[in-house]
């Protein structure tokens, strides 16, 4: 008999315990259902562009051909374009500000621009300071050389000088490979500039984006090579604040429609010769 009290106690005393963290469990959910409401009810991002009438975006000027100067001093480009067709679509204007891409997280936690959009590959660190569109491009990061340079594949470059832009999810990369122990690296502060470089024999390639790579060749006529392979696949996508989530899904959505429409197929077109965007 005793033990068949004492057992239905503890019975009892367990089923109470259980009552007690459910009842703590909901109580911890629907504190942080309310945080989560309170925290996008907070969320003026969009607001306070719509108010302004303006989307200010940041970039490297000289990163032909997603955003940079032409020879008439006006920054144009693939972003440019498409930025431009989503600020009509939320009837505001676009404002072009250049940056020193080193500091670009810094320009935009402190509110100098609203968006960082210029090619941005997507990697583990930006997604953990930045809130981050959907990737619209896929790229690969690749070694130009000169074409008369003798070197034909990447074993060739070792003791051999690479420009990188520093800053770039480029100079990581190439950081983190295997060849860099076997190479000199020169980081400068873009990719035209390195180019240019490595034209006058300051060094002996150059690691970059693909899509730039390709299309300064192309538009330039110059005699440079790609070697054979990549280091490593990328995508690139827009970089907003952290908390700025509903400016990057208003941005997301308009993107959606433009491609819907066709629009992003046509600027595509106008800049790499066919659509070359991911989005969906």
């Amino acid at each position: 008999m005793k033990r068949s009290i004492i057992s239905r106690i503890a019975a009892g005393l367990a089923a109470l315990a259980i009552m007690t963290a459910a009842g703590c469990g909901n109580g911890g959910a629907q504190t942080t259902t309310a945080a989560n409401t309170d925290a996008a009810q907070s969320d003026t991002s969009l607001q306070k562009v719509l108010d302004a009438k303006q989307l200010v975006l940041g970039l490297d000027a000289s990163f032909p051909p997603m955003g940079f100067t032409n020879e008439a001093n006006e920054i144009v480009g693939f972003d440019i374009d498409v930025a431009q067709a989503v600020c009509d679509k939320m009837g505001i204007a676009l404002v072009k500000q250049p940056i020193v891409w080193d500091n670009k997280e810094e320009d935009l936690n402190v509110g100098k621009i609203d968006c960082i959009w210029n090619g941005m590959s997507v990697n583990d660190a930006r997604r953990q300071t930045m809130n981050l569109s959907d990737p619209y491009m896929n790229n690969e990061m690749i070694f130009v050389v000169p074409k008369d340079s003798g070197i034909k594949t990447m074993d060739d470059l070792k003791g051999r000088t690479v420009g990188v832009q520093s800053g770039s999810s480029a100079e990581e990369i190439l950081v983190a490979s295997e060849i860099y122990k076997d190479i000199k690296v020169t980081a400068l502060e873009d990719n035209v500039t390195l180019l240019s470089q490595m034209e006058l024999g300051f060094s002996d390639s150059v690691f970059l984006d693909s899509i730039v790579a390709n299309y300064f060749i192309t538009e330039n006529n110059k005699d440079y090579v790609i070697l054979p392979g990549n280091l490593e696949a990328e995508e690139y996508a827009i970089g907003f604040r952290k908390n700025d989530q509903a400016l990057r899904d208003e941005v997301q959505k308009v993107l959606s429609e433009l491609k819907a429409e066709g629009k992003l197929a046509e600027i595509s077109k106008k800049w790499f010769g066919s659509d070359v965007t991911t989005v969906k």
